[in-house]
Formats: structure tokens, C-alpha cells, sequence
């Protein structure tokens, strides 16, 4: 198919690089001749079993110009020499085996299809909604702190590698498995301590799926902190809760205080021989906190401002120490993984999308909630299901933001059929990011949602990086003109090179949770700014000519 064909022609076998140059000139006469002097030697040096592979190359090779193209090729096969034993081993171990007949592989069990309709039994949040006793004895009536010590006991090791098969990813946004990410603690120590950090600093615009988990479910992120901690081999875990969440740390620290009376926590924790603190710190409302080595410098009573990596925590993290930090709703569910087995985790969501998960839907929805499920839910049976629809109907559907305000917004057409999974909508272009599912019906304007969000990252933003720190204020100016349609056409796309200059130039992610609800927003709704701006245009005119 080369209209070409004095370029070069590579050709490769088992890390073997063959060139030659297929010309147009050739000599008619040689053609058979090389061809039937080529076959010949290849049958001699080559096994049996591989004789009509490099007979196709060949033949492919034979009409070169003159006997040079056929010294040049013999010449590129004798270099190669050294693999012939290997290659004869192959084709007599192949003839071997092939004689005693092998049992067939057992088939691979059935993918699963439908994904939804979590039932009760399976459910690792039990009083998400505050139904019963949030408290030690409530808890244990529920499952918690049930043999943990036996857990404990299992080993660090035992601990990763179930969390690893249970294919666990990070539900604070980033989605990285969380086995491998505990893995990266040191195995032995330099005289350091360890620790577990808890980020519960939850500032996500639309999130509060951890606040439900603290103030209904305490023990539950308590026994997880000691389980998280045995795994990492960290002696303690500091608790970093969001300054405005007061009720929430009020709970915890009850529920903090009834662990240590009850011997779960502390000195030789549940009986188990193994000694683990938990701290509780209080935030001060910064979103810039979020982010993990922001979080670190703020526990160090310092400016909660991100670090350059290297070095990552778990090398150097609070204190100088190898540090682990984890989302609330990760720790969380790690006990009853380890009670339940990964198998059953595992079984629920799509393939390296698995578990159960959070999801906090509100905005124009009948029912906002929180409520947990099976990941890779279809979006739209999720609202349907336990939100009683999008209000207006689903035909009144505008657009969703899947996964918290740091995520490109999905138009109604993505949403009919798109599954809620880190998989499923990075294939779209957006992200599940911490499963805060925001609904936006036809009354919506998306341009102002959009400009509201890039007021709030340019007053978080700490200011360090200058792309961020300058960008920021560009995209929320040039947005506040959009929403009234005060711009050019050709802005658009110079508002769309600002986040790209944004993005990926900062220290941490802030940048890119700026940039990302702007492009969703051109990506999508280019037609409805583009007429804001036809629209405010005519309206100048028609008033310039009166």
C-alpha cells in the first residue's frame, strides 16, 4: 500500500529491526533467481516452525536492486544468528507439547452489564442518614469494632494485599488504588515515626458525603484509622476536619473519647499489642487545604500552602516523617472490606471501578441526597432512582456536573446513557472527582454557574503559582463579561488558551480544577455564548442607529 517505494521499509520479529529499500528499478532478471536462492537458504537455517514466516519476508525483500540487496539481507539474518538456538528450542518445545492433549482453559465468568440497585445487606454505611445510635454502643450493635483485633493481628502485609485485590481507589477524587498508595510506606524503619493523615477537609463545592460519614458513622472512620494505620505501620493518625464542620468534629471527638475508655484506641489498641493515637485537628475554612501537602504544612501550624514533589509524603510528609494522606470515605470502608473479603467488594462496579461509593446529588433534583451505591451506576438511574427524578422532568435536563465543581460539566445528551465511574466519564471528558453530582435543569443559566465557580477558585487560590494566582482572576473577568455577552467571538477561544495556560503549570491540582469547568463549559455551550455576544452586539447597534 506505500506510493512510495524507495522509502525505507522496516520490518520487525522478537526485537530484530530488518531494512531494506524497495525500489521500482528492478531487474527482472534476478527476481526468481534471489527468490529461489533465498528460500533455499532460509529452509536450511531456519526452524521448521518459523520457515513460512521468514519465507513471506523474503519473498517481500526479493526484488532489491541486484545481488547487493540480497548480500545486504543474508547479511542482517547472520547478525541475527545467535537467536537460532532459541528459535529451534521454541519450535521443539511447541511440537512437544503439542502432543499430549491439554484440558481447555475454564471459560471466563460472565462481565456484568447492569450495575445499581445496591441492597441494604450490602450497604457499609448503615446510618448514613442518622436513623440510629451514632455512638460506640449503637456502632457496635451495627458491626463496628466487631474482632478487630483479629484484623490487627493479620499483619501489615495481610492488611495491603487484601486492599489491593479489592481494587479500592481513592475516593477523595484522584482515584488512585489505594493498596498500592498505603504500599509506599516504608517496610522498615529509620527511626522515624509513621502516620496516617485523615483528610477531612471537605471544601468541594456540592460535596458532603464525609460529613455525613462523622457525624452518623464516628467508629466507623475510627476503627478504619487503626486498621489504615496497622497496614501503613504509622503509630498515629491525625483527623484534619474542615473549620466549619463543627457539629461533625463534636461527634467525632465524643465518639474519639469513647474508643480510648473502651481500650480501641491507645495503648495496646483493641487487645491487639499494637499502640495507635488518633488527633483530631480543626481547620480553618481554607479550600487550598484540601490538597495534601497544603494539608501538612496547616497540621504544622504554617501558611496552607502546597509543597514541590518530590519529595511525596510517604518519604517526607508531616513532620518530616513518612505520611500516608487519605480521604475520610476510603479509611472508612476498609474494616468492613477486610470482614467481607475484596471478592465481595470487588464484585460490585465495572472492572478497575470497583465497590460501592458515596454520591451527593443536588440542585434542580426533587429529592437532593446522599446515598450510597454500586459504582458504575448509569447517572441517570441514579437521579431517577433515589433523587425521584430531575425537577421538571428529564426532558428539562441542561447539563450535570458529575463529580464536585473542579469537574467539566456533561450536557443532557452525555448524561442519558454515561455510567458513574472513573473510567466511564474520563471517556467524556469529565471526571467522578468525589461523586458530587450537581443538576442543572433548563432555567439554568450555565454561563453565570460557570462564572460563580471561577470566582470561588480565584479566592482560594493561595497565590503561590503565578499561573494560577493571575490566571485565576483573568478566567473569572473575562467569564463576568461573558454571562452579559460584553466580549468578542474571538475571546472565546483566547478564554480557552487562558486555562490552558493554566493548567499544568501549578504546584497542585487548583489550577486545574479552575481551568477544567471552563472548558467543559466552551467545549459544550459554545453556541449559547457565542449568541450572548451576536445578541448584545445587535442591541448595540440598533441603539447606536437611534
Amino acid at each position: 500500500t506505500r506510493t512510495n517505494l524507495n522509502q525505507p521499509v522496516h520490518l520487525e520479529f522478537v526485537g530484530l529491526r530488518w531494512r531494506g529499500i524497495i525500489t521500482r528499478s528492478v531487474q527482472a532478471t534476478y527476481t526468481q533467481h534471489l527468490t529461489r536462492v533465498g528460500l533455499r537458504w532460509l529452509q536450511e537455517q531456519t526452524p521448521f516452525s518459523l520457515y513460512d514466516y521468514f519465507a513471506e519476508i523474503f519473498v517481500s525483500m526479493a526484488p532489491v536492486r541486484g545481488i547487493l540487496g540480497l548480500q545486504r539481507a543474508v547479511s542482517v539474518w547472520k547478525e541475527s544468528n545467535r537467536l537460532t538456538p532459541a528459535l529451534r528450542s521454541f519450535s521443539t518445545q511447541a511440537a512437544s507439547t503439542s502432543t499430549t492433549p491439554q484440558p481447555p482453559p475454564p471459560p471466563p465468568p460472565p462481565e456484568k452489564t447492569h450495575f445499581g440497585g445496591l441492597k441494604d445487606e450490602d450497604r457499609i454505611f448503615t446510618n448514613l442518614y442518622g436513623l440510629h445510635d451514632p455512638f460506640l454502643k449503637g456502632a457496635m450493635k451495627r458491626g463496628d469494632w466487631h474482632r478487630t483485633k483479629d484484623l490487627v493481628l493479620k499483619g501489615t502485609d495481610w492488611i495491603v494485599n487484601e486492599m489491593k485485590k479489592s481494587g479500592l481507589r481513592g475516593r477523595g477524587g484522584a482515584g488512585f488504588p489505594s493498596g498500592l498508595k498505603w504500599s509506599f510506606m516504608p517496610k522498615v524503619s529509620d527511626g522515624r515515626p509513621s502516620y496516617l493523615v485523615v483528610n477531612a477537609d471537605e471544601s468541594e463545592p456540592g460535596t458532603c458525603k464525609d460529613r455525613e460519614i462523622m457525624r452518623h458513622d464516628p467508629h466507623k472512620l475510627l476503627e478504619g484509622c487503626l486498621i489504615a494505620g496497622v497496614g501503613m505501620r504509622a503509630s498515629a493518625a491525625y483527623i484534619y476536619i474542615r473549620g466549619e464542620y463543627v457539629n461533625e468534629r463534636l461527634n467525632l471527638e465524643k465518639a474519639r473519647r469513647e474508643a480510648y475508655a473502651a481500650g480501641l484506641l491507645g495503648k495496646n489498641a483493641c487487645g491487639s499489642g499494637y499502640d495507635f493515637d488518633v488527633y483530631i485537628h480543626f481547620g480553618a475554612g481554607a479550600y487550598i487545604c484540601g490538597e495534601e501537602t497544603a494539608l501538612l504544612e496547616s497540621l504544622e501550624g504554617k501558611q496552607g500552602k502546597p509543597r514541590l514533589k518530590p519529595p511525596f509524603p510517604a518519604n517526607a510528609g508531616l513532620y518530616g516523617c513518612p505520611t500516608t494522606v487519605t480521604n475520610v470515605e476510603t479509611v472508612a470502608v476498609s474494616p468492613t472490606i477486610l470482614r467481607r473479603g475484596p471478592e465481595w467488594f470487588s464484585s460490585f462496579g465495572r472492572k478497575n471501578n470497583a465497590g460501592t461509593k458515596l454520591f451527593c446529588i443536588s440542585g434542580h433534583v426533587n429529592k437532593p441526597c446522599t446515598v450510597e451505591e454500586e459504582m458504575s451506576i448509569p447517572l441517570k438511574e441514579l437521579i431517577e432512582r433515589h433523587c425521584g427524578g430531575v425537577r421538571g422532568g428529564w426532558d428539562n435536563l441542561l447539563a450535570i456536573i458529575p463529580g464536585g465543581s473542579s469537574v467539566p460539566l456533561i450536557p443532557k445528551n452525555i448524561c442519558e446513557d454515561v455510567l458513574m465511574d472513573f473510567d466511564a466519564l474520563k471517556a467524556v471528558q469529565s471526571g467522578l472527582g468525589t461523586a458530587a453530582v450537581i443538576v442543572m435543569d433548563k432555567s439554568t443559566d450555565v454561563v453565570d454557574a460557570i462564572a460563580r465557580l471561577s470566582y470561588f477558585y480565584k479566592h482560594e487560590s493561595c497565590g503561590q503559582c503565578t499561573p494560577c494566582r493571575e490566571g485565576t482572576g483573568w478566567l473569572w473577568m473575562i467569564m463576568e463579561r461573558m454571562k452579559v455577552g460584553n466580549a468578542k467571538l474571538e475571546e472565546i477561544d483566547m478564554l480557552q488558551e487562558v486555562t490552558k495556560q493554566i493548567e499544568g503549570h501549578t504546584i497542585c491540582a487548583l489550577g486545574d480544577a479552575a481551568a477544567w469547568p471552563v472548558q467543559g463549559l466552551i467545549r459544550h455551550f459554545r453556541p449559547e455564548m457565542e449568541r450572548r455576544i451576536r445578541e448584545r452586539a445587535e442591541r448595540e447597534l440598533l441603539q447606536a442607529a437611534a
